[in-house]
């Protein structure tokens, strides 16, 4: 009896030290996993922004919506529903328009990107933000920056030639009519309702950018 009560003991004492030492080592392994979660990934980026070469270093998720309005201060664009569906984020990305709430900072090195702020000045207006102040192509205007960059993009589509999701076969001009810009429009959300607006001040521009062409 003495020696199997030893023998237990000495099974217990061993399975105690076992779980202390694992205990042990485990702890750091978890303390160093939560700090490692603590600090995000970050990388430099360098993309052109406005024609003006701008270099920083993110966070990997920082989405080039946020990067423009928190880390370069353009808060021309807008962050509507965070989410792709309003389009008040809309910019362009080597003259692509695109929602910038759905793409991440990191995937653009190189790329130029255009904002609001790069198409017109108060002092010196876009001409289509000058029709859209013309024809009073908002309401509350959160909507505008992300409608004028897109519109800008529609143009340029048009005019490549560039089929939309429900024409197959376009001509390459400028002008096009008003039902084939509110179709290619309908990714920009206006909750005012400005539609007839909007549409108004593109199809001048639309049409002056043609006559001089």
């Amino acid at each position: 009896m003495p020696k199997s009560s030893a023998l237990q003991l000495s099974r217990r004492g061993v399975l105690a030290g076992s779980a202390a030492t694992v205990a042990a080592t485990a702890v750091p392994d978890a303390g160093a996993q939560a700090a490692a979660a603590a600090k995000p990934a970050t990388s430099e980026v360098s993309f052109k922004v406005n024609g003006r070469t701008r270099k920083m270093r993110l966070d990997t998720r920082t989405t080039l919506l946020d990067a423009l309005r928190d880390h370069l201060q353009l808060t021309g664009t807008k962050k509507g529903c965070d989410h792709g569906q309003c389009g008040a984020c809309t910019v362009l990305v080597n003259g692509e328009r695109i929602n910038s709430c759905l793409s991440l900072a990191v995937m653009h090195e190189g790329d130029a990107v255009t904002t609001i702020e790069g198409l017109g000045t108060p002092d010196d207006l876009h001409p289509l933000q000058a029709a859209f102040v013309k024809h009073d192509g908002y309401q509350c205007g959160y909507c505008t920056p992300g409608q004028i960059c897109s519109a800008v993009g529609v143009l340029d589509e048009i005019g490549k030639g560039i089929p939309s999701h429900v024409t197959d076969n376009l001509e390459a001009a400028p002008q096009t009519s008003n039902l084939e810009v509110r179709e290619r429009m309908s990714g920009n959300i206006c909750r005012c309702g400005a539609y007839s607006n909007i549409a108004e001040a593109i199809a001048e521009f639309a049409g002056a950018k043609g006559s001089r062409a």
